[in-house]
């Protein structure tokens, strides 16, 4: 019984909630696939919306790869340093560290 309720429960979720090992699961439950286990997860997303004919995903969280946010990172701690030297105020400087310790949190996240 607690089977069912376990598949009920996977359909309803987005293949972006799923697992690793869920995704892959159902990978290999088409016929004639091979390299799944090489695959990340973004790829399996993809290649199972493909196969189940489904709309792809809608709801990125972050649409752009953790390279661009560092490069943003980059360019805030180049203006810190920059408006540090100039003798910014210590609350224009507080802000940007700011900026910065939020922009390095996003790239833990994507």
């Amino acid at each position: 019984m607690g089977e069912k309720k376990e598949r009920k429960a996977k359909k309803e979720k987005a293949l972006e909630d799923w697992t690793i090992k869920e995704l892959r699961e159902e990978a290999l439950k088409v016929p004639n696939v091979q390299g799944i286990h090489g695959m990340n997860k973004h790829e399996i997303i993809e290649f199972l919306r493909q196969e189940k004919g489904l709309p792809p995903s809608s709801t990125k969280k972050n649409s752009e790869g953790v390279r661009v946010f560092k490069g943003k990172v980059n360019q805030l701690r180049e203006k810190l340093n920059q408006e540090r030297n100039e003798g910014a105020s210590r609350n224009r400087l507080a802000i940007l560290r700011r900026k910065v310790s939020r922009m390095k949190k996003k790239t833990r996240h994507i």
